[in-house]
Order: structure tokens, then sequence, then C-alpha cells
């Protein structure tokens, strides 16, 4: 194609930023990936497919088409929900080439100030800083619990500032004390210890998801497993790598390798699906870091979602019944990203009682995509009402997923279009089998030390 316009059988030589050439020619442009993309689906134009978009990334570095502001919106209405991937039959690391085509507009397209200031404080300053993400999420919790937001909500004080009420809509529910209280800590096994871990807070799910990140660590001690939450570790960086902001990802990446690769830990564990995929992708991250290339390869190879360690290692079978319907909402980084659809539903069919349906299109996005229902809230919500019609399809009363992105969208879900579902984690649902709190000894204070 590049060759007949050029007038002759020469590669042209690409530009030194964005996606790579090697990346970029596994695509044959087939168009099987069509179907499996959200927003092809949702708007039918080939611009915004997968295909469509790798002839972009093709044409701006070759130089036959600008870094504008045009190549940015496709870029940029992508959900990077990998599901292009699972459908490829040519192995297209799509993932990756639209990380590198957001990176290269980092690096070079011209962003409006307010939107760079608040770039910079977002990826910068807040999600890497246990400081700064407690001090913003103190006035969210007393909102929300004060009494102050039902009030809002009740009279309707939203009504008039339609962009607000939608991003109300889609916050977060803060909880105090953070999980950032038990870095440093070591919770023993119940019984014998099999298994010796270190789990990630990560960086937002320690103030909006800590609750959940205890009821992981009480799952993983029940099946053996003594849990360390290092000192020193940070925000993962999945998000930055999805905006673009490859430099920053690199430095959190270190920081975490640094924190936790020697720790003679058998496994690091994640139970956010989206950070497990970008951790498991540290290799490729830290390719051409001479400090870090090799210990980043070590370090991915220990990276496993929690759904997957439990499920690899024989999980104790709860006792307690659930008696009720669940349905399951894939992650895309987890089923996509890192190929395991199969661990969250195994864990959930071992819980006594609990009936397990399958929603149709359950693999689809539900629009979550870290913060894309912020930044493209109309798409992402056109997308979360067709995933309730779905889950309400089942009739099931609690709707997990293995994201907490997922959870917060299915949360929004609910109040806009469902039936008063319960919405949990898989490893919520697993805590509630086991007991949750009842006969799980204390953690110690030792700093993870062996």
């Amino acid at each position: 194609m590049a060759g007949s316009e050029r007038g002759d059988n020469e590669l042209p030589v690409l530009r030194s930023t964005g996606p790579k050439r090697q990346d970029l020619d596994t695509c044959v442009h087939c168009g099987l990936c069509l179907n499996a993309c959200p927003t092809y689906r949702e708007l039918g134009l080939e611009m915004d497919s997968p295909r469509g978009r790798i002839y972009q990334m093709i044409r701006v570095n070759e130089g036959r088409a600008e870094l504008d502001a045009n190549y940015q919106s496709h870029i940029e209405l992508c959900l990077a929900c990998r599901a292009c991937e699972t459908a490829c039959p040519s192995g297209v690391p799509y993932g990756r080439l639209v990380e590198a085509a957001r990176a290269d507009l980092e690096e070079h397209a011209t962003r409006p100030w307010k939107e760079r200031i608040t770039r910079d404080f977002l990826f910068g300053k807040v999600l890497p800083s246990p400081f700064w993400l407690r001090l913003l999420a103190a006035p969210l919790y007393l909102y929300q619990r004060s009494g102050l937001e039902r009030f809002v909500n009740r009279a309707g004080l939203l009504n008039a500032f339609p962009r607000l009420k939608e991003l109300a809509a889609l916050s977060p529910r803060a909880t105090l004390p953070s999980f950032f209280r038990h870095y440093g800590k070591t919770f023993p096994a119940v019984g014998e210890a099999r298994y010796r871990v270190a789990f990630l807070g990560g960086c937002m799910a320690n103030v909006s998801f800590a609750n959940l990140h205890e009821a992981t660590v009480r799952v993983l001690q029940r099946n053996g497993c003594e849990v360390v939450v290092p000192d020193g570790q940070t925000c993962c960086g999945a998000l930055h790598v999805h905006a673009g902001r490859k430099d920053d990802a690199q430095r959190l990446a270190s920081r975490n390798i640094d924190a936790m690769l020697n720790g003679g830990f058998d496994a690091i564990l994640t139970n956010t699906a989206g950070c497990g995929c970008a951790l498991k992708e540290y290799g490729h991250l830290l390719e051409d870091d001479p400090a870090h290339a090799e210990a980043a390869i070590q370090f991915a190879g220990k990276i496993k979602d929690v759904n997957e360690f439990l499920a690899a290692i024989g999980p104790v079978r709860p006792e307690r019944e659930i008696q009720a319907t669940v349905t399951y909402q894939d992650s895309c980084h987890l089923t996509h990203g890192q190929k395991l659809p199969l661990p969250p539903r195994t864990l959930l069919k071992l819980v006594p009682g609990l009936t397990f349906k399958e929603m149709p299109c359950a693999d689809h996005c539900c629009g979550s995509a870290g913060i894309y229902n912020v930044q493209h809230t109309a798409m992402s919500m056109a997308l979360l009402e067709k995933k309730m019609g779905y889950a309400n399809g089942t009739s099931a009363e609690i709707i997990a997923s293995a994201n907490p992105g997922c959870l917060l969208q299915l949360q929004a879900g609910v109040h806009l279009h469902g039936s008063s579902q319960r919405v949990l984690h898989v490893m919520e649902v697993l805590d509630e089998a086991y007991g949750g709190k009842e006969g799980v000894p204390p953690a110690r204070k030792d700093g993870g030390a062996k």
C-alpha cells in the first residue's frame, strides 16, 4: 500500500517515536477485529475500529498524515479493552500499538493548558502519592457519609449541572481509614503457611476499595498464604501507560521492582485486572532501561491476578452458603489482556448455594476502561446501558467482576438501569462465604521482613 503510493518497493522509514514497524506489520487488515471493537459496534465507523486506527498509525508514522486533532480523537476514543487481540488470528499486539500511539501524542501533540495542568496534577502528583490520595478522599468521604450527598440527590440540586451530575454518578465511594495503613504489615496464614505472597495496593483503590483489599487479604490467609503488603510500593502505572505517560509509568515500575522483587515471594498478587495486565508487561515497558530491563522480566514473571493464583493452587472450598444467583462481567484486561476468563468463574462456582448464570456478551466492555468513563462519558454510558440489559436478563441478584473500575461502572449501571443488584468483586463473594473477619489472625507490623 505504502509502496504503491510512493512508486517504489521500499518501505518508508518510520518516525523515531510511535508504534514500531514490526508491530504494525503484523496486521493484515482482514477486519476480523471489527465486531469485537466496542466503538466500532457503537458507531460503525472504520476509523474507530482497530484496523482503521492501525491504518491511521501507519500513515502518521510514515509522514503521510499529521499528528493532528482528528488523529488524536480516534486514538483516544479507543477503550484499549484489547478485545481485538482475542479476535485477531495474526496476533497483532494492539494494546502495545495504541499505547505507543498515545505516548507519541503525549510527546508531540498540543493540548489546551487546562488539560495539561489537570493531567500533570493527576498523573504526576495524585496517583503516585498516598498523601494526595488521602487528602482528596477526605472531603469526598465527608460528603458521602454526612448525608449531604443524599440531600443533594433528593433535592435535585445537580439537575442544573448535567456534566457534574454525570461525574457524581461515576464517583467512587471513599473508604477511610485507607488501606495505606496496612503498608509494611504481614498477615499470617490461617493454619499452616503454604505460600508467602506480596499484595499490591495500587493507587486509588487504597482509598476507594480498602474494604475489597482487606477482603482479598483474608481470602488469601484462609488459603494458606502469608500475605505481605510491602512498604515502598507505589501505583503500578497502568493509567499512565494508557494515557501515553510512558516516562511516568517507567519511574513507577522501577520503584515497584526495587521494593518487591527481592522479597522472597512466591508470587506478587493484585486484585485489579488492569493493574495486573500492566505489571505483567513491565518487561516491555522497561526494555530500554539498562538498570531494570532484566529485573523487569523477572518481576513480571511473579505477577499473578489473585483469581489466577487461587485457582492454580487449589482453593479451600468455603463452608458457608450464599443463596443467590450470580452472573459475571469479564474484566477486559483479565480476559483479553491476560487471557484469563476462566479462573473467576471457577472460584464463583465453588461457593455453596450460589447459582452461576452466564450473561450474554459477558466479555464486551462495560465502558469503564480506567478513567475513560470520565473522559468519554457518552460512549461509556451507551456501552453500560447495553451491558446492564444483558445483566438484567439473567435475573441475577449479584453481578460479580474482577476489577474495581468495572465495579464502579456496574454500580452506576445498577443505579441507572438495574434492579437493585449487588455488585461485588469475586474476592468479596468468597470472603463472605468464608465468614469475613471471623477467625482470621491479625497482622503484624514488620515491614514485610522474612
